[in-house]
């Protein structure tokens, strides 16, 4: 009972249990008790960087970080005390005084603002506000803690956009040098395709000697895009096209390999506009290959057949179902009575569904005698 005693710190007047080595953030989580983070990022390395997790500590001299402070018994620990909550908002409004952050946050209506909106509408090529509007967590932070970007003037952001990759959107204009985006490369990927650059104002998230994303070993996997808390990086695709609360999710399996990886599909007028890596649930835990996040405007491509095509001679002509069906049967037929079951081979699709592929499987190896079945994975 002893040693149980000395592994309790209390949080906001909750007696919370620890174990050796848990930092603050971690012991408050699991006793569902909100601590607000932004460069915090599961299974990478805490750096406490961004300083939104601050709390006070009773008895210390200053605020704690709370992702890198480990956790000591009969610590007193407040999270949402007159101090901390000033001390938020002040670490707010310099990110948001900090590039081209137009969302709603700024609580006026002057010249300033109207001018900066111009001109970020006109650097975007758009007329609405930030890309990812509504699914910010700068943005709710702010709202939050009631911050605004008129206390400080804003800096302008010396490097343009980045618009040459092929799905990703780098926009340092809004980047906060969180280094989320670092860490999921380096730590949870560990593609080493990114790193910061520079020093001072001018610092930078920069791959490969500064080149862009396409020019560098960055395989696209978006993993950095997953964890970037604003608009810095934003899928190619969805870009301008479609706002968060204009789609639902699905959860699904992806079939590209047979890892098993969840995605969450998001679909907006029955089609999928977006695929991000479920952060919840096994085996990938929200990491995705290229192919798994990216590879999937074929669903609703103009080019799918949607009648089977037969071939006479050199010609390929459409067919009913019927006599499509008829062909692959006595085809196969009769090169397996000709030559046996192993001289016939299935190869499935990593773009149709999992059940689709079972269906295929059970053809090969119940109907044709044979295990001759493969799955072609390319993008």
């Amino acid at each position: 009972m002893g040693e149980d005693r000395q592994n309790v710190i209390i949080i906001n007047g909750n007696q919370c249990a620890f174990e050796p080595g848990e930092t603050i953030l971690e012991v408050a989580r699991r006793h569902d008790i909100d601590i607000p983070t932004l460069c915090h990022l599961k299974g990478a390395t805490p750096t406490g960087a961004c300083r939104v997790c601050v709390v006070e500590v009773e008895g210390a001299a200053s605020l704690m970080a709370s992702c890198v402070t480990p956790a000591s018994a009969g610590m007193v620990v407040h999270t949402e005390s007159p101090k901390v909550v000033a001390a938020r908002r002040l670490v707010l409004e310099l990110m948001l005084a900090s590039g081209n952050h137009n969302c709603t946050i700024r609580g006026a209506d002057d010249g300033d603002w109207t001018a900066m909106q111009l001109k970020v509408m006109q650097e975007d090529q758009a007329e609405v506000l930030c890309p990812v509007w509504g699914d910010c967590r700068l943005q709710d932070l702010a709202f939050r803690y009631q911050a605004t970007a008129q206390r400080y003037d804003r800096a302008e952001t010396p490097y343009p956009q980045e618009l040459v990759n092929p799905f990703i959107v780098r926009d340092f204009s809004r980047c906060i040098r969180c280094g989320r985006c670092v860490q999921a490369c380096n730590e949870v990927q560990v593609n080493n395709a990114i790193n910061f650059g520079f020093r001072g104002a001018a610092l930078k998230i920069v791959a490969a000697d500064d080149r862009p994303l396409r020019d560098s070993d960055c395989v696209f996997c978006g993993e950095c895009v997953q964890a970037c808390p604003v608009g810095a990086l934003v899928e190619k695709g969805v870009r301008y096209r479609v706002r968060p609360w204009e789609t639902t999710r699905t959860r699904t399996t992806c079939s590209y390999c047979g890892v098993g990886c969840q995605l969450d599909l998001h679909v907006a007028d029955g089609r999928v506009v977006r695929v991000t890596g479920a952060e919840d649930a096994a085996p990938n835990y929200g990491s995705l290959c290229v192919k798994g996040r990216f590879g999937f405007d074929f669903i609703h491509s103009p080019e799918r057949l949607t009648k089977p095509l037969v071939r006479d001679g050199d010609q390929l002509r459409e067919a009913t179902w019927d006599e499509a069906l008829d062909r692959v049967v006595q085809g196969l037929a009769a090169v397996r009575d000709s030559h046996g079951a192993d001289a016939v081979g299935v190869l499935c699709s990593a773009r149709i569904t999992n059940e689709e592929n079972y269906l295929l499987s059970k053809l090969a190896r119940a109907a044709l005698g044979t295990n001759n079945i493969d799955h072609c994975a390319r993008l």
